[in-house]
């Protein structure tokens, strides 16, 4: 019996250069299979990841753009009362009227002293396992469950002895840095005198740029 070294393949009678053939022609047929699938097969998850625009909100302030995404699937009603408001420029120019160092930022009061709200009606609680962690978005409420309205609040740092008491609607994607320069208030109490406001907030799906 002659091996693959020899002139034939003993038992099928075929020439080895025809083998030599079939296999180079194999060989291109796989790699043009190969480049196919890299074209049109899936696309990098950083592009199948790519934002829905109408689940972000961009929060301008004085330092600069913070980029939210929104969490339907966690607070539907809690986010298309966020929207609803944005959309009618509610937020602009309203107050970060009680910010706590190293815990959080408050905002949303058209009174600009924590008592307010729009005049929509309360929300009921969407309480969630999304965690009060650093860039989370939650609802301020009073002691009622279902009294969260239009304040919202911005996490510093870890709060999570919040976690299922308060709705996390939101969480920071970009711009924390602009957070963080938000002034602080005094004391436990985090009043803030001559408070930084919010230039504007949009739904990203509504910003032609």
């Amino acid at each position: 019996m002659v091996g693959w070294g020899g002139t034939r393949h003993q038992a099928t009678g075929y020439p080895i250069m025809l083998f030599a053939r079939l296999f180079r022609s194999l060989a291109l047929a796989t790699a043009a299979l190969a480049l196919i699938l890299v074209t049109a097969g899936p696309k990098p998850a950083e592009a199948q990841m790519k934002p829905d625009p109408e689940s972000l909100i961009y929060l301008d302030l004085k330092d600069g753009r913070v980029v939210i995404q929104l969490r339907p699937d966690l607070a539907p009603n809690h986010v298309a009362r966020i929207k609803e408001l944005v959309r009618e420029g509610f937020y602009d120019g309203l107050k970060f009227h009680r910010v706590i160092d190293g815990f959080m930022a408050q905002t949303g009061d058209p009174r600009g002293d924590g008592t307010g709200g729009s005049s929509k009606p309360d929300l009921k609680a969407e309480f969630n396992a999304e965690p009060h962690s650093r860039g989370a978005l939650s609802m301020a409420r009073t002691s009622d469950p279902n009294s969260a309205n239009s304040q919202f609040f911005i996490v510093f740092q870890d709060a999570r002895f919040l976690d299922r008491q308060y709705t996390v609607w939101g969480r920071v994607m970009a711009g924390m840095e602009f957070v963080d320069k938000i002034k602080r208030g005094a004391g436990q109490s985090g009043a803030v005198r001559d408070p930084d406001t919010i230039v504007r907030m949009r739904v990203a799906a509504d910003v032609k740029e």
